[in-house]
């Protein structure tokens, strides 16, 4: 069941959106520490937010250009206004789509299920930070520069991507490059990662894969 977190001050709106979502199939979570909304949000990992722009605090579009540093959760604006250059700003801070209210519930629910589906396409693609990590090409951008990746080297940075709030240990990254029918011990994987490290370091990331000893690795 995908997971979606709702960010509305108005708690009437956020209870008719949340019972809307649990009987269409999601799990719908609304958020209440607005002083520390970024970190509530990051800490859920929601498959989709539903974004409101006039929120306590930081307003939704500056909340979204301050989530967009860390993450690319799948974001819907919504909003009582009508203004095409909040339409703008929305998408410019990285907004996914956009919905006015009073809305259409059946609309709503119908641009979720389309980029939840857009976003299922495009597993093949992660970005962190500033980074943009393409799997499928097996290269990792960062503005204007490439770097091209060793089949070893995408086994290794898509392991500790996708698990960003955890140690991945040693024994779990030599299960996978195992799995890719090739043997690998740790010193081997040791200079795997010195490798990545290096390659990471040409983009401007020198620190960015931290040694845990006698443990693994994590990316910070």
């Amino acid at each position: 069941m995908k997971k979606i977190m709702i960010v509305e001050d108005d708690k009437t709106i956020a209870e008719e959106l949340l019972f809307l979502l649990n009987n269409s199939d999601y799990e719908g979570i609304i958020l209440k520490d607005f002083e520390n909304s970024k970190k509530e949000i990051l800490d859920n990992d929601p498959d989709l937010i539903l974004l409101d722009i006039n929120i306590p605090y930081l307003n939704g579009e500056l909340l979204l250009k301050e989530i967009r540093k860390e993450s690319n959760i799948p974001v819907i604006m919504v909003t009582s206004k009508e203004s095409e250059a909040d339409e703008v700003i929305s998408y410019s801070y990285g907004a996914d789509d956009y919905i006015t209210k009073p809305y259409n519930p059946t609309i709503l629910l119908l641009k979720i299920n389309a980029l939840l589906k857009r976003c299922e396409n495009n597993k093949s693609m992660i970005t962190y930070k500033d980074i943009v990590f393409d799997i499928g090409k097996g290269i990792v951008k960062r503005n204007d520069k490439e770097i091209i990746l060793t089949k070893n080297e995408i086994i290794i940075f898509n392991l500790l991507l996708s698990n960003k709030d955890r140690i991945v240990t040693k024994d779990e990254l030599m299960t996978d490059l195992w799995n890719n029918d090739e043997y690998i011990n740790e010193n081997a994987l040791t200079v795997n990662i010195s490798r990545l490290r290096s390659k990471l370091s040409d983009l401007g990331y020198e620190d960015i894969i931290e040694t845990r000893k006698g443990i693994g690795y994590r990316i910070v």
